[in-house]
């Protein structure tokens, strides 16, 4: 069984890095008891990323991964592109001694059918063949969409088939919110993987509002309410069973289990992260922080 690492991802963390910097804010990350962090959605700036290192060097903060987009795009404005920026990027690895680089989403132009996705997705896979000469290895990050089926295959597995050169980091909530199996996933993506994501999957409340339209008649208000109260959650607040879960993954040989959460309803993320921790902790894994 490996000697897996429990992290964060930084994402959750953006505004703290905004507010605090990014010193600041792993060192308060680092007093939780979390020694390891997969940076996302944090521009890399020269003094970012020095900050970055300086909480490498001083704190003992391993950096488990940095994020990239393919393309220049909006929506990830935040992560640096291997089309324009790929030396770039390798120089920031390097400099923060980081051999994992992933892609957190695929973006929403390529999710219309499977040739967009494809497209995307080769293209990701050749930048995966020119970081492995620097010794970088490139992961691609599953949301829910990747387990729509084609020909009766998860997209996710077409993915596998077709970018042999390309990684994955598993989101075991994005798994489970996809209609599959985390061990199952996990178990099929032996040697693929080396970074998951974990958070919980919560069914929240019907909000009081789609029980005052359905009084006045409006059921399908009400019916659309009723089937989106999936939340994202702390870890052990929600209805994810994890033990099993990460006993798969630390069986399977993952490095990194990184604790995030997309959306945190008005509660400090520390907060957050401190009752994840502490279910960690009960579950027995105290030694993997």
């Amino acid at each position: 069984m490996t000697k897996a690492k429990i992290g964060v991802q930084a994402m959750m963390l953006k505004e703290k890095f905004e507010e605090l910097g990014p010193f600041e804010t792993l060192k308060k990350v680092s007093e939780l008891g979390y020694n390891a962090v997969e940076i996302s959605q944090i521009p890399m700036t020269p003094e970012n990323v020095a900050e970055i290192k300086r909480a490498k060097d001083e704190l003992g903060m391993e950096i488990a991964s940095l994020s990239c987009v393919v393309k220049n795009e909006k929506a990830n404005a935040a992560n640096d592109d291997l089309e324009t920026q790929f030396d770039k990027i390798v120089a920031d690895c390097k400099t923060l001694d980081v051999d994992l680089l992933r892609i957190g989403m695929l973006p929403f132009a390529n999710m219309k059918n499977l040739e967009t996705v494809l497209e995307f997705t080769r293209e990701a896979n050749e930048y995966a063949k020119q970081l492995k000469k620097e010794g970088i290895d490139l992961y691609y990050h599953n949301h829910h969409v990747e387990f729509r089926k084609y020909d009766d295959k998860f997209l996710l597995d077409i993915i596998k088939e077709e970018c042999a050169d390309l990684g994955f980091e598993l989101d075991l909530h994005w798994v489970q919110r996809g209609g599959a199996n985390p061990i199952d996933i996990l178990e099929q993506y032996v040697g693929r993987t080396d970074l998951v994501h974990l958070k919980d999957y919560r069914i929240g409340e019907i909000p009081e509002e789609a029980f005052e339209a359905l009084e006045e008649g409006d059921v399908m208000s009400f019916y659309t309410a009723f089937t989106n109260t999936v939340e994202f959650a702390e870890l052990g607040q929600g209805s994810m069973n994890y033990k099993p879960i990460i006993e798969k993954a630390l069986e399977t040989g993952v490095r990194y289990l990184l604790v995030e959460q997309d959306m945190l309803y008005g509660r400090d993320p520390f907060d957050c992260l401190a009752d994840s921790r502490d279910h960690l902790y009960e579950l027995g894994y105290k030694e993997l922080f």
